[in-house]
């Protein structure tokens, strides 16, 4: 009852009288003021005034089951939800979930993780009340060899998403670093980075069993570790106010779905690369590559159809860098 009451709260303008509620979802009002208590005690801002009834005054702040199936409008991305106050990693609550028959689109979501995970292994610090820790399950019908592009089609909806909720939040355009792309897969914005990505896969030799892309946004004002402070940052420092993370996590289920059905048509990055491009702040700058053979530097030029960085040696070659076998640094720095 809980998500009905939100919903017609939301619609509507002034209070709505305890009565019109009971009469509106079949049940007494005092089940209504119960469960009003209860969204209460989950952060939601509803006033009550006698004689008039309730009125929700402010859900942006609010990061919960019920928050996220509300704002989510997809018709398969983000749905449905399983919200954690806790949990040990997302990643791998999502992979238990696939395995035990999790349908496609099914999202795994935070509030905190004791044992987030970034690529190689690496520890990911997830305190409560501050980013975003998400994974969705996917279980796509196209062969293994396909699943690594599904990484930059997610860094490319995070971007998106949070640009679309940079303006819906009212933040002025007008001197606003964009949100851009490391390759593959690292959200940076002012040139740090603010979101990772670990996508993990089960899958036979032509068959994938399930996809799971695992996301940390950086989003509330934190003090990093030394030791990454120089190369990370988060929106609220970005942007110079709050950012709704329920907002944010429905405009990125909003945006994956849209750019993953463009990948499904050919399944590769064709109808994408341009875009992906063009806020790959790599491009153009000279870069190292961190190939296990051996590093080398060149320039970097952008994505094939294929999501593979070009990069231009300086023996005017050029070679096709696959995400999977290598890093890529900036030749002074992060990026």
């Amino acid at each position: 009852m809980k998500k009905e009451i939100l919903g017609i709260l939301r619609i509507r303008d002034g209070f709505v009288s305890g009565q019109e509620l009971s009469r509106l979802l079949g049940v007494s009002r005092t089940a209504i003021w119960k469960t009003v208590e209860q969204l209460k005690k989950e952060g939601y801002a509803i006033e009550a005034v006698r004689n008039r009834g309730y009125l929700l005054t402010n859900a942006d702040d609010v990061y919960s089951q019920n928050e996220l199936e509300q704002r989510i409008v997809t018709k398969w991305a983000g749905k449905p939800v399983s919200f954690y106050e806790s949990v040990g990693s997302t990643n791998i609550q999502a992979k238990i979930d696939a395995e035990n028959g999790a349908s496609h689109g099914t999202l795994i979501a935070a509030e905190m993780q004791t044992a987030g995970r970034g690529r190689r292994g690496r520890e990911w610090n997830s305190p409560p009340g501050s980013n975003l820790y998400f994974s969705l399950i996917l279980k796509p019908d196209f062969p293994p060899a396909a699943a690594s592009m599904l990484t930059l089609v997610m860094a490319f909806a995070i971007a998106r998403g949070i640009e679309s909720t940079a303006d819906e939040e009212g933040v002025p355009q007008n001197g606003r670093k964009p949100a851009e792309i490391k390759w593959p897969n690292d959200i940076v914005i002012n040139g740090k980075k603010v979101c990772g990505i670990l996508t993990e896969m089960s899958a036979e030799r032509d068959y994938i069993h399930y996809v799971v892309i695992g996301c940390g946004v950086n989003v509330r004002k934190q003090d990093f570790l030394p030791e990454v402070a120089a190369k990370a940052t988060d929106l609220e420092s970005e942007f110079g106010k709050k950012i709704s993370r329920s907002r944010l996590l429905a405009n990125i289920m909003k945006a994956f779905e849209s750019e993953y059905d463009i990948f499904l048509e050919k399944k590769t990055l064709e109808d994408l690369k341009d875009r992906y491009n063009a806020i790959l702040v790599n491009r153009n700058r000279e870069v190292c590559v961190l190939d296990p053979k051996g590093k080398y530097s060149g320039v970097a030029g952008g994505i094939n159809e294929l999501g593979e960085l070009l990069v231009e040696l300086p023996d005017g070659g050029v070679k096709q860098v696959y995400a999977g076998e290598v890093s890529v640094r900036g030749i002074y720095g992060y990026v």
